[in-house]
């Protein structure tokens, strides 16, 4: 059989690639099974409800294994990062904008206290 493109290197499985894209898949997962389970939360446990369930649970579970390979992967780098971040300031729209999500999600989530 001829191969398609003979000046073709064929690459070897990234690692790294393959570890930072599952946690990008079951990241974007986990706020939509989240809302679905919100939305679902007032059912018994019918077959929907349990799929969501399942679907949110099997995520997070990715999604955290995933960031610890990431971690395990790049922790040189994220060290040498550290270290340079000693010297950067944190900039007032950073902290602004810290303080309006937590006030907007602080106000949004106290429904479920009354």
């Amino acid at each position: 059989m001829k191969e398609m493109n003979p000046g073709h290197i064929k690459k070897p499985f990234n690692k790294r690639a393959f570890i930072a894209n599952g946690m990008f898949f079951s990241g974007i997962l986990l706020p939509f099974s989240g809302y679905m389970n919100h939305k679902l939360q007032s059912e018994t446990i019918t077959g929907s409800r349990h799929f969501w369930m399942a679907v949110h649970d099997m995520a997070a579970i990715l999604f955290t294994i995933s960031v610890i390979i990431h971690i395990y992967y790049n922790w040189n780098s994220l060290v040498k990062y550290i270290k340079k971040s000693r010297n950067i300031t944190i900039s007032k729209e950073a902290i602004a904008a810290f303080f309006i999500i937590l006030i907007i999600v602080g106000l949004f989530s106290t429904h479920a206290l009354h």
